[in-house]
């Protein structure tokens, strides 16, 4: 960037320096007061010193709102944007990335969020700790799982997953019942379905916790040690509404299939207590003509029909 930036134009308030072949960004853009956008596309950032030193303290940091930089060749997100407090939009798609950050949860303020294009393989639950964030662009990756705290993202309203390695989605995921747009095409879980009833049996811990909680044993916190009360507080109970169990560490992963406006159906991973745990509305049968489908009508049915569009082809 030319030197004495910020004194022709000081009331500079969008910079476009996309596909001009540059390597970093200068100091310079650190006395923008008025700056908010920055778009820098397609060129060649990524290497040390892309970006300027302090570029959350400088006036920039302040100001900047929407930032582009897609199509370089950053191998992880910058420390430094990560001071971008009130940055509301960040395009890093089509660069070198391998994960997201936990701090990410620190951009308080994102409503657009693009890494689409990247070698992303996880997603952190941290990224559930953005409370406006309305549309997450994660597709062309290589991310194999949800995690369920995304469903935390109440605002979320636009979620692009396809083309990745997704054989299921988190049970969770019906909650988010703003959701407009959910694309998942490219995806395992749409050209083939699977189960997992992988199980581990419980513990000695596990069976006394579960005797206590199911049959409602009276304890109070100077009857146990601290770590045993806290335990005690983490049981979840099993979705059969038939069982009334409980379950702390040891459970059966299993897939139930649900429909999604009526024209698609999907697999949603949930868990149950046992092996002999067997839900009514389990994804037993993968038949369309199944009485226990046919008939069944759950909560995780009517949530998922709250969607007003999914994107699958």
């Amino acid at each position: 960037l030319p030197a004495g930036l910020s004194q022709w134009f000081p009331a500079l308030e969008v910079l476009d320096v996309s596909g001009t072949g540059l390597a970093e960004l200068g100091a310079e853009l650190l006395a923008l007061p008025r700056l908010h956008t920055l778009l820098a596309k397609n060129n060649r950032l990524g290497g040390p010193g892309s970006l300027p030193k302090g570029l959350g303290q400088a006036p920039l940091g302040r100001s900047l709102r929407v930032l582009n930089l897609s199509g370089n060749r950053f191998a992880e997100v910058p420390p430094a944007l990560l001071g971008l407090r009130g940055l509301r939009s960040l395009s890093l798609g089509g660069n070198r990335l391998h994960g997201i950050p936990p701090e990410i949860q620190e951009l308080r303020s994102l409503e657009f969020l693009y890494l689409g294009g990247n070698f992303i393989t996880s997603i952190p639950p941290e990224l559930a700790n953005l409370p406006s964030l309305n549309y997450l662009v994660l597709c062309d990756n290589k991310i194999q799982s949800i995690p369920p705290q995304l469903a935390q993202l109440h605002s979320l309203r636009s979620l692009s997953l396809h083309n990745n390695l997704l054989t299921y989605l988190p049970r969770e995921i019906i909650n988010l019942v703003h959701l407009e747009e959910l694309s998942l095409r490219g995806n395992p879980l749409v050209v083939r379905f699977v189960r997992d009833l992988t199980y581990n049996p419980p513990s000695l811990q596990e069976l006394a916790g579960r005797t206590i909680k199911t049959r409602n044993v009276p304890y109070a916190p100077s009857d146990l040690p601290e770590n045993l009360v806290r335990y005690l507080s983490l049981a979840s109970n099993c979705p059969n509404p038939k069982c009334g169990g409980v379950y702390f560490d040891s459970c059966v992963r299993q897939i139930k299939f649900v429909d999604f406006c009526g024209k698609y159906r999907l697999p949603l991973m949930h868990y149950l207590c046992s092996p002999e745990c067997s839900s009514p509305c389990s994804s037993a049968s993968q038949s369309s003509t199944s009485q226990s489908e046919s008939d069944s009508e759950d909560e995780a049915s009517v949530a998922a029909r709250r969607m007003q569009k999914v994107l699958l082809g």
